[in-house]
């Protein structure tokens, strides 16, 4: 049985000491993926889970029935033989183990969108949490669209006004993600909602951290953790705040608007790939 520090692989599942050690794939979208033509990020999740069963875990959202329907008709329909629903609707469920148990055999977990706050505040330190650590740990698939793409980081953005400048007192919000990989920040809906200043803000609280930016329908595929490469019609956006020279973020004025110097952008496209260890592009 998962134990609430452990999975059945005996790994720990409590990711508050660190993220897992890296195996499978995570498959990081920006939200609004194809669902209709060549659904060409959503097939990177049917092959990834390799004949597999893939969980669809609707936790974020208030329409999770909808969304399990529309995903499970997807899914089949790109040959996935067994599609399982997770949907949990409050924190002590997370330790049954008919939830654990529909993790453990499964190639993939497939998150969708909503509030990420409603899936860490369900799922962490939690028997379902430990599954889906020993599932990653073992080779396999974790995906998320916005909010679920968001959620898979060590530290997640959870709030913070887009379409204007960041301020040295800026509205970003972060917490706690699900720490499947380190040393990254997620935002998704990336171009489309404006969110480059407050992913800036968000890296100049911490420059350790590597900001990724998705745009809708464009996938950032983290392979084993070491690399990223781009899906999609759209860019991922990879900020890199490690050189940042200066910063007015402890001034006192809370409405100027913040200066960053010496911080490096990288746009990718489809096709391009990004070594996370490096913080460099490959090839091109």
């Amino acid at each position: 049985m998962v134990g609430s520090t452990g999975s059945a692989d005996g790994s720990k599942g409590d990711l508050s000491a660190g993220a897992p050690r890296a195996g499978g794939a995570l498959v990081l979208i920006g939200g609004h993926e194809d669902k209709t033509g060549e659904r060409q990020i959503l097939r990177e999740v049917v092959a990834g889970a390799r004949g597999r069963p893939i969980v669809v875990a609707t936790l974020a959202s208030e329409v999770a029935g909808e969304l399990w329907s529309e995903y499970e008709q997807v899914f089949r329909a790109l040959g996935a033989g067994d599609v399982r629903h997770l949907d949990i609707a409050q924190r002590g469920d997370a330790n049954e183990e008919r939830w654990w148990r529909s993790i453990e055999d499964a190639g993939g977990v497939f998150f969708t969108g909503g509030d990420q706050l409603k899936i860490t505040s369900k799922l962490g330190g939690s028997c379902a949490a430990d599954a889906i650590v020993g599932l990653y740990r073992r080779g396999g698939l974790v995906a998320g669209t916005s909010a679920g793409a968001s959620v898979m980081s060590e530290t997640m953005l959870v709030g913070g006004a887009g379409e204007e400048s960041a301020k040295v007192r800026g509205a970003v919000r972060m917490a706690p993600g699900l720490g499947l990989v380190r040393d990254i920040l997620v935002d998704q809906h990336f171009a489309q909602r404006g969110r480059l200043g407050r992913l800036l803000g968000a890296v100049a609280h911490n420059p350790r951290l590597l900001g990724v930016g998705v745009d809708e329908d464009t996938a950032a595929v983290i392979d084993a953790g070491r690399s990223l490469r781009v899906l999609g019609s759209g860019a991922v956006y990879v900020v890199d705040g490690r050189g940042i020279s200066h910063t007015n973020l402890v001034e006192e004025q809370e409405d100027k608007v913040l200066s960053l110097f010496d911080v490096r952008l990288h746009v990718l496209s489809a096709g391009d790939v990004f070594d996370l260890e490096t913080r460099r592009p490959l090839g091109g």
